[in-house]
């Protein structure tokens, strides 16, 4: 009976790591001290982290629709957004639009994204996309908290598939150690949270988690075929483009 108590003991406490890592790693929020580091524990969590960061955005909004209008409140709400992350993912859109469109071959693509600097192609790739979340959340009107709460959660989950399909890029890097080992099946279980929460928005659920999977198919096809790999940069880059398809399509005409 001990044995099996320290083994739900030890389960419960990788999988307490697991959710403060990907806090830490994918959040400005304080999560405490992380007692050893699994990516392939860490990975599973990412949707949940997103669902806590959907969760404190969706509730700000709650709170400041009672003092300003909606196009207001979506401009804060990605301004939110954005520093709950430490804009950790739109660094990444930027330096991966930068590479991927500078018509370079692959390795001085790959040292276009590992350049600080932001070209032409990040500012509008970046720019674009702050516009559509802004479009997206102003224009939500049904389901509005729930569809704040489940878009980052979803496109958190979008990074997984990037993992398990493609091989990273870099020799080092940050993203490295995801890939140090595949990525199971069982890892995919908690983005079912997001889907089930978007499904239950019905038609412009439907469609939304239709369009998440055209996506990040696209994406990755993308990917395959311009640099055949990923890098945390293009990983970044996926999740902001699909929070942002997420919150356009959750305010489409077929609520």
């Amino acid at each position: 009976m001990d044995l099996k108590k320290r083994l739900t003991n030890s389960r419960f406490m990788e999988r307490l790591c697991g959710l403060r890592g990907a806090t830490q790693f994918l959040t400005t929020l304080p999560a405490g001290e992380v007692e050893y580091f699994d990516a392939s524990v860490m990975v599973a969590w990412f949707p949940v982290a997103g669902l806590i960061l959907g969760f404190i955005t969706a509730c700000f909004d709650f709170l400041a629709l009672n003092v300003w209008p909606p196009s207001t409140v979506a401009v804060l709400d990605v301004v939110l957004l954005a520093a709950l992350s430490g804009a950790l993912h739109l660094d990444g859109l930027s330096d991966a639009a930068d590479g991927l469109f500078s018509h370079r071959p692959r390795e001085r693509a790959l040292e276009i994204m590992k350049d600080s600097r932001i070209g032409v192609m990040g500012l509008v790739a970046a720019a674009a996309c702050l516009g559509i979340k802004w479009g997206g959340l102003s224009g939500l009107e049904h389901h509005r908290f729930l569809a704040i709460t489940a878009a980052p959660a979803l496109a958190r989950g979008s990074m997984l598939f990037g993992m398990r399909f493609l091989p990273y890029g870099r020799p080092s890097g940050t993203g490295g150690s995801f890939f140090e080992k595949p990525l199971p099946m069982k890892a995919f279980f908690p983005l079912a949270i997001p889907v089930c929460l978007i499904l239950g928005m019905g038609a412009a659920g439907v469609m939304t988690i239709a369009a998440f999977g055209v996506s990040t198919f696209a994406l990755l096809a993308f990917y395959k075929a311009k640099m055949g790999c990923i890098t945390g940069d293009m990983l970044g880059a996926m999740n902001e483009v699909n929070e942002a398809l997420a919150l356009l399509m959750l305010s489409g005409a077929w609520t």
